[in-house]
């Protein structure tokens, strides 16, 4: 009965068989398109449209795109699927010179990897060659150059095995001021007897500063104030070894036996 009406079961039949009808259609369509998203998938993953295609790279600076790309093992021949985001990135940073390195991949072929590197510090001068040295202390050897740079302090009198100094020295450097740190030329390594730090510090401006790495970073960061208060256009060498004071270069032959 519908609205107090009596409905026969002869009426009601076709409205069941009708919706049971549209309900097996639905069914049907939703097994085909699962059928063919099966197919379509088998197809991506079997053929080469799941094979890298791209590879971007940021956050690079000290390894080129090219170098970075064959340090990852990533080919065009590598299916997008298969790579392990975690253990590339280990592999990228065990390659040295990179704090971190983050990887993604973007459907359908193209995998990101974004890369922290250490700051390149200085150069250590070895054997006429000139290997980065990073803020960490490593030195990258397969990133050393046989032309004298001019965008980082170089470190000259250092043994490569004397790793404790060369750490120290990196340590320091990255601690210093902009101001500063553009300020220094070169970095020669001058131990003394009661003094294993000690260094000769060379310094865009002509002067040369005497200090020890103990205490670089901390009395270095005042060399701006220090020269101002000179009130001289003298050149000489500034002693930070205990306290601070000026004495200016007698001649320039002075100066240049120094160097």
């Amino acid at each position: 009965m519908e609205n107090g009406k009596v409905v026969s079961l002869e009426d009601r039949i076709p409205k069941l068989k009708e919706q049971r009808r549209k309900k097996a259609n639905r069914r049907l369509i939703f097994l085909l398109l699962l059928f063919f998203l099966i197919i379509v998938c088998v197809i991506y993953f079997q053929s080469p449209l799941s094979h890298v295609k791209n590879i971007e790279i940021t956050g690079n600076h000290l390894y080129t795109y090219e170098d970075l790309e064959k340090m990852s093992g990533i080919t065009s021949e590598t299916n997008i699927w298969t790579i392990k985001k975690d253990q590339l990135a280990a592999k990228l940073k065990d390659a040295g010179g990179m704090k971190s390195a983050k990887i993604s991949i973007a459907i359908p072929n193209t995998v990101h990897i974004d890369v922290k590197e250490y700051r390149k510090i200085a150069y250590f001068e070895v054997e006429n060659e000139f290997i980065p040295l990073l803020e960490n202390g490593d030195m990258l050897h397969d990133r050393a150059m046989t032309n004298s740079p001019y965008d980082a302090p170089i470190i000259k009198d250092i043994k490569s095995e004397n790793d404790a100094v060369i750490r120290k020295v990196g340590e320091e450097l990255s601690k210093l001021p902009a101001s500063v740190y553009n300020a220094i030329s070169e970095i020669r390594y001058t131990p003394k007897n009661t003094d294993k730090w000690h260094v000769t510090v060379y310094m865009n401006d002509g002067n040369q500063v005497l200090a020890s790495l103990s205490s670089f970073s901390d009395k270095m960061e005042h060399y701006p104030s220090i020269i101002a208060q000179l009130n001289t256009d003298k050149k000489g060498v500034i002693d930070l070894e205990v306290g601070s004071y000026f004495k200016a270069f007698d001649s320039e032959g002075e100066k240049k036996s120094e160097d």
